[in-house]
């Protein structure tokens, strides 16, 4: 498992991951137009956070320790037979008068299960670590989603509180408050 840089084509990953399976604790799917500015957001991260594609090996290769098939789907293939299975970022946030960075994940529900989630969590907080802008990189997942809370966990964050956030916009939803330090 790596994580690619977002790229302009990277639209129709965004797209297989706005489905109400995988939106389910975070509002629902986004509208087209809403799909279209996120990507466009995810694009223009410039120094101020990145995005990633989250890619198996074409050989099924996946974290250490773990197991499954990694099979390819042929909507999702990325060079040379790898499988794009899902996303990673972060961005900046001011977080109780902090400045800090925010990361969040969405794996394809057919890669799910298998570790990929922490892997690609870990590899971001690689990434925002070395670049040494914020001292920390914070995680928000709904108290309802235990596979995320789970990821934070296996990821190497710290619990810090249940909290109440506004995700969507104008949307207020409780929330898991977890903490990695990065410097």
């Amino acid at each position: 498992m790596r994580i690619e840089e977002w790229t302009a084509d990277d639209i129709d990953l965004l797209h297989r991951l706005n489905t109400p399976v995988m939106t389910e604790h975070l509002g629902g799917p986004e509208t087209e137009a809403q799909v279209a500015a996120r990507h466009a957001r995810y694009l223009a991260l410039d120094g101020t956070g990145q995005m990633f594609r989250v890619v198996l090996a074409a050989d099924g290769t996946e974290p250490a320790a773990e197991t499954g098939t990694g099979a390819a789907d042929g909507d999702s293939a990325g060079r040379a037979g790898e499988t794009v299975v899902g996303s990673v970022g972060y961005w900046e946030l001011t977080w109780r008068g902090e400045r800090a960075y925010e990361t969040g994940w969405g794996v394809l529900p057919e890669f799910q299960g298998r570790g990929i989630a922490a892997a690609a969590a870990r590899e971001v907080i690689a990434v925002a670590r070395a670049e040494g802008r914020h001292r920390a990189l914070y995680a928000f997942p709904s108290v309802a989603h235990a596979a995320s809370n789970a990821v934070c966990r296996k990821a190497g964050f710290g619990f810090q509180e249940e909290c109440e956030i506004e995700y969507p916009k104008g949307r207020r939803m409780r929330a898991n408050n977890w903490r990695v330090e990065l410097g």
